[in-house]
């Protein structure tokens, strides 16, 4: 059997940067993973002990309130409508998803996967998992004749923050469909519009109101602190959906049923997205100040939880100059070999941290 070689950890490397970082007589100020820090709220960790008692097997396919609740907050909050209850599928968180769905989807060897230029790593992985090949595009003209199996698409980016037009999508699921390519849009970052309102690819204005070829994917992870807790969603095409849910019986890739519980409260709850937003954009008006005060240029960053950053240099030397003031960030190149000159500064750190980060680049 032979192994699938997969490109080493990113954040491994960051191993002497942090160090040097954490030495810093005011502690680090760890703005490399864009994990949550703020408490997960009262009314979720409640949902998720309300059923703590219940010992059998959850459903793959989640319990009706969860896929209902979904398909409720989409129309609520972003505007998609025409969900079918079938075509809701909970994941365990959507990392995992991302990993295993061209897999998942039957595609391999003498299949291409078209992932953006500048992409989560976990985009690659997951082609090379299905031992599938990668083509980085964020265009259609560069695939020229070829027809992909499936294209990725990520608005807002990670890492850049860069809201794609409606028509750059509309055209993406045009062309796809009318050449049965799979389109798949990463939306993690979807409820943290700040310059502009980003839309999903299930948006009527993008798909036509039809989810035919189509697959979007959600996380709690950000919009309601549940990292921890490993809860997403997949929706889209029902035929694409019921593929997915029967490997993913098969396989026992099941979110737990508290966990369940909690998504339901946490799409239920827009009061708490709320102020998890005010939040992230006081920090965010802050850092950009300071960075952007001492030399730093911010590009796109439109959305989402990371301000992508630039002194026009390496990106390997903005990382050690910021480390030396005991900010750790991570460089554009994990991200793919056109960021080279970028850093991505992530908002996800306490207010006292920001601040200090604030004080640091101001000094």
């Amino acid at each position: 059997m032979s192994r699938v070689a997969l490109p080493d950890f990113p954040w491994d490397s960051l191993a002497e940067v942090k160090a040097t970082a954490q030495a810093h007589p005011g502690g680090v100020v760890d703005l490399s993973i864009g994990t949550p820090v703020d408490p997960v709220p009262a009314g979720i960790r409640d949902a998720l002990a309300s059923v703590s008692e219940i010992p059998g097997y959850p459903t793959t396919h989640g319990i009706p309130a969860l896929r209902a609740a979904a398909i409720a907050a989409l129309g609520r909050r972003h505007g998609v409508t025409g969900i079918e209850p079938d075509a809701v599928l909970p994941t365990i968180g959507s990392k995992e998803a991302v990993a295993w769905l061209p897999r998942l989807l039957g595609f391999g060897e003498g299949d291409v996967v078209v992932i953006p230029e500048l992409a989560y790593p976990t985009y690659e992985v997951g082609v090379l998992l299905a031992g599938a090949s990668i083509l980085r595009s964020d265009g259609l003209t560069a695939l020229g004749p070829q027809k992909p199996a499936m294209i990725w698409i990520n608005s807002p980016s990670n890492p850049t923050g860069k809201v794609l037009p409606v028509e750059h999508l509309r055209k993406v699921v045009e062309w796809a469909r009318e050449r049965d390519v799979v389109v798949v849009s990463d939306e993690c970052y979807l409820a943290l519009g700040w310059e502009t309102d980003p839309l999903s690819v299930l948006h009527p204005d993008v798909s036509g109101g039809s989810t035919e070829g189509l697959i979007a994917v959600h996380s709690l992870s950000k919009s309601a602190n549940l990292a921890s807790y490993r809860a997403g969603f997949l929706t889209g095409d029902p035929r694409l959906i019921a593929q997915l849910l029967e490997i993913r019986k098969h396989a026992g890739m099941i979110v737990p049923r508290p966990v369940q519980e909690a998504m339901v409260a946490a799409l239920t709850d827009d009061e708490a997205l709320g102020a998890q937003r005010e939040r992230y954009a006081r920090r965010r008006l802050a850092l950009r100040k300071a960075l952007e005060d001492n030399g730093f240029r911010i590009d796109h960053s439109e959305a989402g939880l990371y301000l992508w950053s630039t002194r026009d240099e390496d990106a390997h030397q903005t990382v050690a100059w910021l480390a030396d003031r005991g900010i750790l960030v991570a460089p554009g190149t994990f991200y793919g070999p056109t960021g080279g000159k970028h850093v991505r500064i992530a908002l996800t750190a306490t207010d006292e941290r920001i601040d200090a980060a604030v004080e640091r680049l101001s000094a």
